[in-house]
């Protein structure tokens, strides 16, 4: 047979089927042809099995770096019913256990990505030989897309390597190691990448030693042991999830009901679960986020010859600084890190040494990696070596003089060629542009802290920057492993502009009497990542004091701050880095609950709100300031704002974004809940933007805008 999805020869009496033949994405998905044209050929191979014509069977991939990523998500977003789901659960079922019952050796050999159902291929196998490639890594990812794996995933990966890793693998969708994988027994062996075609035939007629096989059976066997182990797995999903997702704890009502229950029985059970959670809002909005985070990846448009960045610097050491070195360090980019002080530099190598030594700690890096990463670090007071710098991040006290000082100075350092950025949170890029003299060549560059952990970079444009440098720095961005959005210059950007009016009418809801406690919950309810009290802590209530008179100076009344940040900031509580703000903190950082004299200069009053009512009046604002923000054309679509919400505050990802959730509430009915806030609290901070008010009116959403 003739197949055009992956390659396929007999050699030796063994086949070979090999992946990503003709593939042009970077990465080989699963998608319709391939599953049919796979269907084929493992009926093919069953007849010559039957025949005993062959000596075995081995899958591969031609592409380096990839086996199979998967199932394309676009087959799960096509699905428009739990009939459609279920039946496509059941054609891959039934393909990869017609590999499992083939009486031949099998083997998957694994040089690169290999998640989803590309795992679950290689789990129907006998054998799983992976490469020592530092690029391999094998998981189950669907869960992410609030889904389970559906091609026989649950039944077997528990069965391969037990079940407390198997949950644990399945929850998080985590990407194992090669080694790891060896260890733990999800591969039976590991083989030079570049020897594993060779040494395939050899290691197919090798009978794996089952390392696990002891182990699962008594768990399987014990039902106590069983039933501790998904008690303790659920509590820690409702922990982590607080009942947001569905799909975690329908996991582990299917691997718990069905453990004792054979492959075809089970199996139905999985497509049965697969296709409810398809059909689920949160699985949409996820598959949603997941389409936009992979639109945002693309840069097929962009001009050829762009600045590549081979050497970074950064200006300004301290926390931040440290950080955006740490970044470089860890792409091989040895940055200059300058400071007029000794104190900011020590500071920033420690940030740097502290992100690098937990990934020692975790076992993701050598000793010998520590140390070559982090003498990559040049520190120094001088402008030496900055003739050889292709990206500058100007990270700096939060001045527009002092910025555009540093910039007029190192303007006279550096190459013409040299990209330079400021990592200002909401200073104008604009203004600082004046300071050089080819303003074509900078723009902002903000991070969101810590720089480790914060997906988010804003790429901030003035009228006078080049699209070269916008794409350029988007493709370094992209190749940090960061999520880019570009937006246009104005006051807070997009990010802190809409999170500003959130912390704003949070302040406000605790001066009318509104407890510490109550406001917190209320949005944690909502689905957020912490408390705006908890936020505003970690962010610092004396940052929020200078943002805040930068944003009313910007938008005018709508944005007046409350003046409970400055009460609390003369008084000396500044949030988490001084152990003191609405919390108290321990040495160790960690909260030791609310703290008294905060909530002694907040309020007199004490005022019992609904919890619906609190969410409403914290997050309506958001989305009046979203729409603000499109009709003042700080980015051009609500897809933009979404993925800077979600990136950059934590927007919780089962609600799609704050405008994906403003639609599917229906903007009808959110003008009308401002309207009335308008009335009863607020003609300012609630004016009605006449974009959200237009939208409703035509009987448009964000997203048709």
């Amino acid at each position: 047979m003739n197949y055009q999805k992956f390659s396929y020869e007999i050699v030796a009496d063994i086949v070979y089927i090999g992946f990503g033949v003709n593939e042009t994405k970077s990465l080989t998905t699963l998608g319709k042809d391939t599953l049919e044209e796979l269907e084929r050929a493992i009926k093919e191979v069953g007849v010559l099995d039957k025949g005993r014509k062959i000596k075995g069977l081995v899958f591969f991939s031609h592409k380096p770096g990839c086996f199979l990523a998967g199932v394309d998500v676009n087959l799960i977003s096509d699905l428009r019913s739990e009939t459609d789901a279920k039946k496509g659960c059941e054609r891959g079922q039934s393909i990869y256990s017609k590999i499992e019952d083939l009486k031949v050796p099998t083997m998957a050999l694994i040089d690169g990505i290999c998640l989803g159902g590309g795992l679950e291929l290689a789990l129907s196998c006998k054998k799983i030989a992976v490469s020592d490639s530092p690029k391999t890594a094998l998981g189950l990812p669907e869960v992410m897309l609030g889904v389970l794996p559906g091609f026989g995933g649950t039944y077997r990966l528990p069965r391969k390597i037990g079940l407390p890793n198997a949950i644990d693998m399945i929850l998080t969708g985590k990407q194992i190691r090669a080694a790891k994988a060896y260890k733990m027994g999800l591969a039976d062996f590991i083989m030079p990448s570049e020897r594993l075609l060779e040494l395939a035939d050899k290691y197919l007629k090798i009978k794996p030693t089952d390392r696990n096989k002891d182990l699962m059976q008594k768990i399987t066997a014990n039902f106590v042991g069983r039933k501790v182990i998904f008690q303790k797995a659920r509590e820690t999903v409702l922990s982590t999830t607080k009942g947001f997702y569905p799909a975690p704890l329908r996991i582990l009502e299917l691997m718990d009901s069905g453990a004792n229950r054979n492959r075809e029985a089970y199996m139905d059970m999985e497509g049965q679960a697969f296709a409810e959670l398809s059909q689920t809002p949160q699985s949409k909005n996820l598959q949603h986020i997941f389409f936009m985070t992979d639109r945002s990846k693309k840069t097929d448009s962009f001009e050829e010859g762009l600045k590549k960045v081979t050497k970074g610097a950064v200006l300004g050491a301290g926390t931040m600084g440290g950080g955006i070195a740490w970044l470089f360090a860890e792409y091989n980019q040895s940055p200059i890190m300058k400071d007029i002080n000794l104190s900011g530099l020590e500071l920033g190598l420690k940030q740097a040494s502290s992100v690098f030594r937990k990934d020692v700690e975790k076992k993701k890096m050598t000793e010998d990696e520590f140390e070559r990463k982090i003498r990559s670090i040049e520190p120094t007071h001088s402008y030496s070596g900055f003739n050889g710098v292709d990206l500058l991040i100007e990270a700096v006290v939060e001045n527009m003089e002092v910025k555009k000082k540093v910039f007029a100075e190192v303007e006279q350092h550096v190459r013409p060629d040299c990209l330079l950025t400021s990592n200002t949170s909401s200073l104008s890029v604009t203004e600082m542009s004046k300071a050089l003299k080819n303003p074509e060549r900078f723009a902002g560059l903000h991070f969101f802290n810590p720089v480790n952990k914060m997906p988010l970079v804003e790429i901030i444009k003035h009228p006078e920057v080049s699209k070269e440098t916008i794409q350029a720095l988007y493709k370094w961005v992209l190749s940090v492993k960061k999520t880019p959005v570009v937006v246009n210059d104005g006051p807070g950007f997009l990010v802190n502009r809409i999170l500003m009016p959130f912390i704003n009418e949070s302040a406000y809801l605790l001066e009318e009497g509104v407890s510490i406690e109550a406001l917190d919950q209320a949005v944690l309810n909502f689905g957020m990542p912490m408390g705006t009290c908890r936020l505003m802590d970690e962010v610092g209530i004396d940052v929020l004091v200078k943002v805040g008179k930068i944003m009313e100076d910007g938008l005018g009344a709508r944005a007046k701050a409350s003046k409970l940040s400055a009460r609390l900031t003369d008084a000396g509580l500044l949030g988490r880095k001084t152990s003191k703000g609405f919390y108290l903190y321990g040495d160790n950082g960690r909260s030791t609950g609310v703290n008294p004299h905060a909530r002694e200069l907040i309020s007199t009053k004490s005022v019992k709100m609904d919890e619906t009512t609190i969410q409403m009046r914290v997050f309506l604002p958001m989305i009046n300031e979203a729409a603000n923000i499109l009709m003042d054309k700080i980015v051009d679509n609500a897809e933009a704002v979404d993925l800077g919400l979600i990136y950059g505050i934590g927007f919780p990802p089962f609600r799609g974004g704050l405008l994906k959730y403003a639609d599917s509430e229906g903007l009808d009915r959110i003008c009308e809940a401002i309207r009335e806030f308008e009335e009863k609290v607020s003609k300012d901070r609630y004016a009605l933007s006449p974009y959200l008010k237009n939208l409703a009116d035509t009987h448009k959403t964000f997203y048709s805008a």
